[in-house]
């Protein structure tokens, strides 16, 4: 079929330029290649308006690898770190609000939001999730998903800059011995693990399915004594680069209005997130509740997937970082529309309207 035929060569075009961004990155010596490479590589193409397509359901592949991953890395050892935890973790439902309540009026009254899509865009949730939400509710879709793509991209891109020139990390630190090395068995439990977590995680409705479901599954093998290993670095990498191609044609058919109101809105928003989370890691960090590298990627406004991927890549560790970002994305899905109807209830009365 015609259609079938232009959505095929538009992926393999995608692919393509993300491969080519790979080998740029690759050849410079730049860090991160498979993750980089192909999100600049394709959010260049798509600004200059090339047919690029997303990798649709096969990215669902690089979430369960790294939910296997984080799994992989729920030891006995860091079970028993997790009372130490929770007073940084307690931090989290303060630092949602403080976002909340600058964010919302920030939309409404900078970037001349409607109430609906101001509040939804403020939210530090999951971009699909808070899409979704926003759509439910009536939100603009278009600005919301690009408000979230832009807060993705620009903290992509000032994370691990921050990370190299203020916490003198590195961005080449092993993500994974190569498949050669693991036994059969371990890369058969990984599988395993990853496609029967997914299953069971969407059949029983849990958010973020593709990643908590084999995180779950792969953490009770890791804590059972039964699973000993993180995937190899070949899946790291197939994930890194499906997430980077994805980051990047978010960007397809943006306009110069877009680029100009609505991008630009959410990369200043992104400015003011940088502030409240370099003062919750300040918090955490003087006051010996988190080393400085786990306490900055603990809070960093990115996603639960992208912040993952980046504390693998500076060895960081996984199990604390991903405890805090599982607090914010479980606090902000099952709190956020509960906000959002008294916030838009108290909106429309102050507009002199009916309740909605």
């Amino acid at each position: 079929m015609p259609i079938f035929e232009t959505v095929f060569i538009r992926r393999c075009l995608t692919v393509l330029i993300g491969l080519f961004g790979v080998l740029v990155f690759y050849l410079l010596n730049l860090p991160v290649p498979f993750l980089f490479g192909p999100m600049m590589a394709c959010l260049a193409a798509s600004l200059l308006r090339m047919p690029l397509v997303g990798p649709g359901r096969i990215s669902v592949a690089a979430r369960t690898v790294l939910g296997v991953a984080v799994g992989a890395s729920i030891t006995p050892a860091v079970l028993g770190q997790v009372p130490s935890m929770l007073a940084s973790v307690a931090i989290v439902p303060i630092y949602i609000a403080v976002i909340g309540l600058i964010g919302v009026p920030f939309f409404r009254r900078v970037c001349g939001f409607d109430p609906v899509t101001a509040f939804y865009a403020a939210m530090p949730g999951g971009a699909a999730d808070m899409t979704v939400f926003g759509q439910e509710a009536g939100a603009n879709v278009r600005q919301l998903s690009l408000v979230h793509v832009t807060r993705l991209m620009v903290i992509m891109v000032l994370v691990p800059l921050i990370l190299v020139q203020f916490y003198g990390t590195s961005l080449r630190h092993p993500v994974g011995p190569p498949a050669t090395d693991l036994p059969l068995y371990e890369l058969a439990l990984m599988v395993a693990s990853a496609i029967f977590g997914w299953i069971a995680a969407k059949r029983l409705g849990l958010f973020g399915a593709p990643i908590l479901g084999p995180m779950i599954v792969a953490g009770l093998l890791s804590v059972c004594g039964i699973l000993h290993m993180r995937p190899p670095r070949e899946a790291l990498w197939a994930a890194q680069f499906l997430i980077g191609l994805g980051i990047g044609v978010s960007y397809v058919g943006v306009t110069l209005r877009e680029l100009r109101d609505t991008i630009a809105g959410g990369a200043a928003f992104v400015v003011i997130l940088a502030v409240l989370a370099a003062i919750a890691t300040e918090t955490v960090t003087l006051t010996g509740l988190a080393p400085p590298v786990e306490g900055f990627l603990a809070f960093a406004p990115g996603g639960q997937a992208e912040m993952s991927m980046l504390a693998i890549i500076v060895g960081a560790d996984l199990g604390f970082v991903v405890v805090h970002h599982l607090t914010r994305l479980v606090l902000v899905i099952l709190g956020a529309p509960l906000v959002a109807r008294w916030y838009l209830r108290r909106a429309q009365r102050d507009r002199g309207g009916p309740d909605l």
